[in-house]
C-alpha cells in the first residue's frame, strides 16, 4: 500500500494541530521497555504501553533517515534512560543510537524503533507494509525479523 505524500503532510499537520507528542511518549519516560505481543501479523515488538513499534527500510544499520516532515509522521522510539526488555524480547538484541538532534532512539536488531502517529490505542497497527518517505514502514517480530 503506498501512501501518497500529500496524504502523509495532511496526517502530520492534523497531529500537530492536535497537539500529539513528537515521541508519542519516549522520550517523556526515564526507560524504554519494549514488549511482544500478538497482533495481526503474528507476534511483534510494542512499547510498554502496548503502542505498535514500526522499523524504516531506508535506514542503514544503526543510523536514522527519517528526520523532519518523516519523524513528525513516524516518530521515533527515544529513551532517556535504561532499556527494558520483557518477555519475550531478546535482550542482546535491544540497543540504541544517537540521533542527529542528540536524542536517543531505541533500536532492536540495528533497526531504529518508531511509532506511526496514526495509531492511537494500544495495539492498533495502521501502517504495516506501507511505502512513505522512500522506504517501506514493517512492524518487527521478536526475532528482529521484519514482517513483509
Amino acid at each position: 500500500m503506498r501512501i501518497p505524500l500529500s496524504l502523509i503532510a495532511a496526517f502530520t499537520a492534523v497531529a500537530v494541530i492536535a497537539g500529539a507528542p513528537s515521541t508519542a511518549g519516549g522520550a517523556d519516560s526515564a526507560a524504554a521497555t519494549l514488549t511482544v505481543h500478538g497482533s495481526d501479523y503474528g507476534q511483534i515488538l510494542f512499547d510498554g504501553r502496548g503502542r505498535a513499534l514500526y522499523a524504516f527500510t531506508r535506514d542503514s544499520r544503526g543510523r536514522s533517515a527519517c528526520s523532519g516532515a518523516c519523524a513528525a509522521a513516524w516518530p521515533p522510539y527515544l529513551a532517556r534512560g535504561a532499556l527494558r526488555p520483557a518477555a519475550g524480547v531478546r535482550a542482546s538484541l535491544l540497543g540504541s543510537i544517537r540521533r542527529g538532534d542528540g536524542t536517543r532512539q531505541v533500536t532492536y536488531a540495528g533497526h531504529p524503533l518508531y511509532y506511526y502517529v496514526r495509531d492511537r490505542r494500544p495495539g492498533e497497527v495502521r501502517c504495516q507494509n506501507v511505502f512513505g518517505f522512500g522506504g517501506l514502514w514493517l512492524v518487527v517480530r521478536a526475532s528482529g525479523r521484519l514482517v513483509r
